[in-house]
C-alpha cells in the first residue's frame, strides 16, 4: 500500500513556548489531526489510529482526554430517540 507523506514547518519557537520536545509535538499533532477527522465523521476510528500511530483501543481511550466520544452518533439523532 502506498503511504503519503505531510510536511508541516514549525518554529522552534513552538516548541520552547509549549515545553515540548520535537518527538512529543509531534505525536500529539499527529493525534490532534487524527481525532478531528475522526470527530467529523471523516475517518473510522481504525483508520484515524493508523494516523496517530495508535492502536484502535489507544485511540478510543485517548478520545475522552479531549470530550469527544467514541460513539459516532450525532446529537439530534440521540434527541430524536429520547422523544420516542
Amino acid at each position: 500500500m502506498k503511504e503519503n507523506v505531510l510536511t508541516i514547518k514549525y518554529p522552534d519557537e513552538i516548541l520552547l513556548s509549549l515545553k515540548e520536545s520535537k518527538k512529543d509535538f509531534e505525536s500529539e499533532a499527529r493525534f490532534l489531526l487524527a481525532l478531528k477527522l475522526y470527530e467529523m465523521g471523516k475517518l473510522s476510528s481504525g483508520k484515524a489510529a493508523k494516523i496517530a500511530r495508535l492502536s484502535r483501543v489507544e485511540f478510543l481511550l485517548r478520545l475522552g482526554q479531549y470530550n469527544v466520544s467514541p460513539f459516532q452518533v450525532d446529537l439530534d439523532e440521540i434527541m430524536e430517540e429520547s422523544r420516542k
